[in-house]
């Protein structure tokens, strides 16, 4: 199958930055119908995004500028939004402007219709594939699957552990892994991303009883504080006066309790900082999961996922 990338995966690599020296070479990608990227320099009054070639400029008009462009479904702010970004394209043609200088005429839209046709409807629940974050709203993070087309991670599908707003856990332009959750009416996908972060017990495992860590504090409670040591992994401390969501936090661990999937805190501190996010860990390296069991064996709460076929969002 042709891998089909996020845009902005082929914009570094060395081969692409050869391709468009020359004009013959335009002709060539444009006789191989080749799906290629570069960036998109202008979204003029018309909303036809020029791009820089390297030997000519590109354009791509108005109505090939996104799947559903032309019909309205999609609308015109698609394309100025990819001003300065790299944007994929195929190349149609290439013609002579009124000053008598070559220009290659392109197609975003081509280039998701292959991407969507040979790649995304091929797509079934529970396969894991390589995306771009590339908006963030309070509901969710909206990633990028392949030459721009977009899906959508609920944010309560990012991590075990609650947060309260994906840029907790993501910043725009970040390369992540995500499991195909569904797919809604329209053919449109439903990521999830919890799976790939660990089970109870994985990321247990990297703790012991007695040892003080450091967390980030997620909720606060009139029951207690729940502190986040890993993005799967949460423990509930007592209740303090002035602590808040987003704070940073050492704790000691009083005890973790597989039968119950409970981590015991004892919060010893609770404080301001801004740190840096470590990288996201990956416990699952594979393509494709049928099921996954976060909680631990004879855990009396059972929290799993099960990918269908049928699935739908």
């Amino acid at each position: 199958m042709k891998r089909f990338l996020p845009e902005g995966r082929l914009t570094g690599d060395g081969e692409r930055r050869t391709l468009f020296r020359t004009p013959a070479a335009v002709a060539e990608a444009a006789a191989a119908r080749e799906i290629v990227e570069a960036r998109a320099s202008v979204c003029d009054a018309s909303h036809n995004l020029v791009v820089d070639l390297g030997c000519m400029k590109g354009v791509i008009p108005r109505e090939e500028g996104a799947i559903g462009i032309a019909d309205g479904r999609v609308r015109d702010i698609a394309l100025i939004s990819r001003v300065n970004k790299p944007v994929c394209f195929v190349i149609t043609g290439v013609r002579t402007d009124r000053k008598g200088e070559l220009y290659a005429v392109l197609s975003r839209r081509l280039a998701q219709e292959a991407c969507q046709r040979d790649y995304i409807d091929g797509l079934r629940p529970g396969d894991v594939i390589g995306a771009r974050v590339t908006h963030l709203e309070n509901f969710g993070a909206f990633c990028d699957i392949g030459c721009g087309i977009s899906a959508l991670l609920p944010i309560d599908a990012i991590s075990v552990s609650r947060i309260a707003h994906p840029a907790d856990r993501f910043s725009v332009g970040d390369d992540i892994r995500a499991v195909v959750r569904g797919t809604d009416e329209a053919g449109r996908i439903s990521l999830t991303h919890k799976e790939l972060l660990g089970t109870w017990e994985e990321n247990a495992a990297r703790f012991s009883q007695g040892e003080t860590v450091s967390g980030i504090v997620r909720s606060v409670e009139d029951y207690g504080i729940f502190v986040e040591l890993m993005p799967n992994l949460a423990g509930l401390a007592e209740p303090r006066p002035g602590v808040r969501p987003g704070q940073q936090a050492s704790v000691y661990i009083k005890s973790l309790l597989p039968d119950k999937m409970k981590v015991k805190l004892i919060l010893i501190d609770a404080f301001d900082a801004d740190y840096a996010s470590p990288p996201i860990r990956y416990f699952y390296e594979g393509s494709h999961l049928d099921a996954w069991q976060y909680s631990p064996p004879g855990c009396r709460k059972q929290v799993q996922t099960v990918f269908l076929e049928t699935a739908a969002v």
